[in-house]
This record gives structure tokens, C-alpha cells and sequence, in this order.
């Protein structure tokens, strides 16, 4: 969010907002995007693929009608930032992702270690 809002047209007023604004950017993209890509899922084949920068752009559109200090001009300026977003995101991603393609938890262990010695068991006097 902070990258899209170097943009002309995209600013806010307090971190808080910023922030807000970010959680449910998030929020909608993870639950209304799933759904506003399978409606528009004939205007994306005709577009190759183009009308899924809408679709992100229209989302960021929307958030300044929740969040009270997130500004939005226009839905040129929505546009742009969504692919300056989505840019950014992408090549966070990269640090994140294993080389199989899946996101791993980064306290995740491929090992485990076996312990040496000897397991004691409840009620084992010895």
C-alpha cells in the first residue's frame, strides 16, 4: 500500500488509515475478488487476461468508501496503483516461496532432528 501510495492521486491522512486500508484491501481480495473473477470470467478470456487489472483497480476504488483517511482520486489513479500493488507483492513472493512453488512458514524445519539418549516414560522408576 505504502508503494501504491507514492502514485499521483492515492494518499492518506494517518498510519492507521494506511493500515486499515491494507487489511481490507486484503480482506476483499481474498473473499469478493474469487467471486468478481468468476462473473467476469467471459470479459477476462476476451481480454486475455487485461480485465483482472480492472477488477484489482475497482477493489482499490472501492476502499476509501470504508476507510476514513484513505484517498483515492480516480479510478485511473486505482488502476495504476493496483499494478504498482500487485508488482510489489509479486516480487515479495519470490523470498517467500520454495522452490516447489508453495508458500513456506519461514520457522518451518525440513528435518527433524532425532534426539539421542533415552526417553523416559511416566512411571518409569528406573
Amino acid at each position: 500500500m505504502v508503494a501504491a501510495s507514492a502514485l499521483h492521486g492515492i494518499r492518506y491522512d494517518s498510519v492507521g488509515s494506511l493500515i486499515g486500508a491494507a487489511l481490507l484491501l486484503g480482506i476483499l481480495n481474498a473473499f469478493v475478488r474469487p467471486v468478481l473473477l468468476i462473473l467476469s470470467a467471459p470479459l477476462i478470456l476476451l481480454t486475455l487476461g487485461f480485465f483482472i487489472l480492472v477488477v484489482n483497480g475497482l477493489l482499490l476504488w472501492f476502499v476509501p468508501n470504508i476507510v476514513p483517511g484513505f484517498h483515492v482520486d480516480n479510478f485511473g489513479s486505482a488502476f495504476w496503483g493496483a499494478i504498482v500493488i500487485g508488482l510489489v507483492s509479486w516480487m515479495l513472493s519470490a523470498f517467500f516461496r520454495g522452490s516447489d512453488g508453495r508458500v513456506h512458514v519461514l520457522t518451518h524445519h525440513t528435518q527433524i532432528k532425532r534426539v539421542q539418549g533415552r526417553v523416559i516414560e511416566p512411571g518409569d522408576r528406573s
